[in-house]
């Protein structure tokens, strides 16, 4: 009788652990972040955006202004999805799912890029400047 009661305590005393790491899971889950963390995403959003505004302004133009342009709407999207969207707090599987594909994707038409640039060359110094 002893080795049935010190059994059923262990499995209750199991069941109190197992019970207790699924409330720890669930907390994780819906943790809450300060507001001073959204309020400063929000202030850097807010000027990443006036200076992408300051290029347009001061009237930069050629490929200084498409890069300015990029590299602010870059940053800008990597605070919403770091913060808003709580990437910043998934796992690290999530987070390379989510965020390798467009990554690869730019590579991959920036190699497309090079690649059209090298094609012109060839068409040209083989075919001449005739359409």
């Amino acid at each position: 009788m002893a080795e049935a009661t010190a059994h059923g305590q262990g499995q209750h005393g199991l069941h109190a652990v197992h019970t207790h790491d699924a409330t720890a899971v669930q907390a994780d889950a819906h943790q809450e972040h300060p507001i001073k963390l959204y309020l400063v995403v929000w202030a850097w959003l807010f000027i990443l955006s006036a200076c992408s505004y300051m290029v347009d302004y001061f009237g930069v133009h050629g490929y200084l202004r498409w890069t300015l342009i990029l590299i602010f709407m870059m940053l800008k999207a990597g605070l919403i999805v770091a913060v808003f969207m709580h990437m910043a707090w998934e796992r690290l599987a999530l987070a390379y799912a989510i965020i390798l594909p467009p990554v690869l994707v730019l590579v991959f038409t920036l190699m497309m890029v090079f690649e059209a640039d090298y094609t012109l060359f060839t068409r040209l110094v083989y075919f001449g400047n005739s359409p």
